[in-house]
């Protein structure tokens, strides 16, 4: 298994903390803060658009 390399956890309120992370090989990943071992994975250039996308507004429509 590749490396990952967790960056420091994003917290909400409460315990809603997630992490995110690369590795080597060009892969992402998105954890909850404590369950790294059980993750979603996807490229790079996916998770910097589904940040793009949520920092546009694209999301929103989920806070609600």
């Amino acid at each position: 298994m590749t490396e990952i390399q967790w960056e420091e956890p994003f917290c909400g309120e409460g315990n809603s903390c997630f992490r995110m992370g690369v590795d080597g090989s060009g892969n992402a990943y998105i954890a909850v803060n404590g369950q790294e071992d059980r993750f979603i994975t996807d490229s790079r250039e996916a998770l910097r658009t589904m940040i793009r996308d949520i920092k546009a507004g694209k999301a929103d429509h989920l806070l609600r």
